[in-house]
């Protein structure tokens, strides 16, 4: 056998038991052109005057210093850029990650801090969001003339089997408070008083969520609503989602203008539908930016009667989906004439359908005609016509102008092309808060807190905006 086969290879073993110091430039952390740098000098040049107010220890009084709201800022802010929402990953993406290492100086920051940051300061991040608003007009990315409207569920801090009845919230409350009352010092002998206090703390909390979940049921019974309410998250919705199924959820309502896809607007509501909320987003655009939009494009879950009403009587020109055939499905009785003189109706055998009240449905006021039994006793048409034994009935939808006039105006192949960008601005940013932004899910509780981090969202997705709009383009010939 050949002596080299049986020569020990000699090779640098790997000691991972070894402590070491390494001495570390910050500055190279990253290059010059990294998003972390970008999303820093972005924040330095916002008014953060409000943040810096809250804080109590300054060069007189002394106090503990707390960490730079910039420095706070910008860590969430990229931390959503890359898809983090959680603020244990961002304390850990602290300790190793090259970017957050950067932005914090290789200091650790702790997740209560970030946690608390982020939820505490609800006015002063709609207050930042104005603000990047202002600086979006400035440069042009923002005009106003044709703003889109779209709304999408996205999940909240829940599970489906967290819905109970008024019957088990209640069983459960109470076994949550007799064992609250039953933890004796036995208990805490045997553990540590930190570990004791946090079972403490876990219990504690648990008996307010299941408090809240109770005053949230009392609060639906009294409007007539739905009889079941999250454990989890009392403020939560049972919503269809997309794949056909159903899961807690909030509606978050956006609003993106089509010069550049920046967000205008951004609210968090318990509604399943959309149909109430354009109007509301109409008012937080005009106190965001002190204007209102020339024009609102939105779906068909918007375009009622009352919305185009009440869009006209604001002066915005309103687009939305509306089908022709809608007025063919409310008067499909195209054999009986109306006699608008006698306010009736007239059957192709010649027989009268009088006036039967009236009823306003969304926004709209249907009239309802009905024949005579004796009419309809001895009709040759009777089984083609009558269903059942009930006389022949007619309805017939009273519009307004203005809802004639839109429906005109939607015919026409200009208001058609205007409606199809809709798809291409706002849903592309609802895309891209769940897929860039990792937003499929809150990670936070309660619908206060869900509207905070979808401003936070809104907030990435605009500065983010910003950096594409303002970044120089490479020469074709480079």
């Amino acid at each position: 056998m050949d002596t080299c086969e049986n020569a020990r290879v000699a090779v640098r073993t790997v000691n991972r038991e070894q402590m070491c110091w390494r001495a570390v430039d910050v500055e190279c952390l990253v290059g010059e052109d990294h998003a972390a740098r970008v999303i820093w000098e972005l924040v330095g040049r916002l008014d953060l005057s409000a943040y810096y107010g809250c804080i109590a220890a300054n060069d007189e009084e002394g106090g503990r210093p707390p960490f730079d709201p910039r420095l706070l800022i910008s860590l969430w802010i990229y931390a959503y850029s890359v898809g983090i929402g959680s603020a244990r990953e961002i304390a850990r993406r602290c300790e190793w990650d090259p970017a957050f290492q950067w932005l914090t100086g290789c200091e650790v920051v702790n997740y209560h801090t970030l946690s608390d940051f982020r939820v505490q300061r609800q006015v002063e991040l709609e207050e930042l969001f104005t603000q990047v608003l202002g600086l979006l007009s400035a440069e042009g990315l923002i005009t106003l003339e044709q703003v889109m409207q779209d709304g999408t569920k996205i999940r909240a801090l829940a599970s489906s089997n967290s819905f109970q009845h008024e019957r088990g919230l209640r069983r459960h409350l109470e076994c949550v408070r007799e064992y609250v009352r039953g933890m004796g010092e036995a208990e805490a002998e045997e553990e540590t008083a930190r570990v004791h206090a946090a079972r403490q703390r876990a219990r504690r909390e648990r008996q307010e969520r299941l408090q809240r979940a109770v005053a949230e049921l009392d609060r639906l019974r009294a409007q007539g609503s739905e009889v079941r309410v999250s454990v989890t998250d009392p403020q939560a919705r049972n919503m269809k989602q997309s794949d056909g199924g159903f899961a807690p959820s909030y509606n978050v309502q956006i609003s993106a203008d089509a010069a550049h896809g920046a967000i205008v607007s951004v609210d968090v509501v318990q509604d399943r539908n959309d149909r109430h909320q354009l109007l509301p987003a109409l008012t937080r655009i005009q106190q965001q930016l002190g204007r209102k939009p020339q024009q609102m494009v939105a779906d068909g879950d918007y375009t009622t009667c009352a919305n185009i009403e009440a869009m006209q009587q604001h002066g915005v020109d309103f687009v939305g989906s509306w089908r022709d055939d809608r007025e063919d499905r409310l008067n499909a009785d195209h054999d009986f004439v109306y006699d608008q003189q006698q306010d009736c109706y007239l059957c192709p055998q010649g027989k009268q359908l009088r006036s039967n009240g009236s009823q306003i449905r969304s926004g709209v006021r249907y009239h309802y005609y009905r024949a005579r039994e004796r009419d309809c006793r001895d009709c040759p048409q009777r089984s083609a016509c009558c269903t059942g034994n009930s006389p022949r009935s007619v309805l017939r939808a009273e519009t307004s102008v203005a809802v004639e006039a839109f429906r005109q105006k939607m015919a026409s192949p200009e208001a058609k092309a205007q409606y199809r960008r809709r798809s291409q601005v706002v849903e592309f940013c609802h895309a891209w808060i769940k897929s860039k932004l990792g937003l499929r899910q809150f990670h936070l509780r309660g619908m206060v807190k869900a509207k905070t981090e979808a401003l936070w969202a809104a907030l990435t997705y605009n500065l983010q905006l910003m950096l594409r709009s303002l970044k120089p383009q490479p020469h074709p010939l480079a």
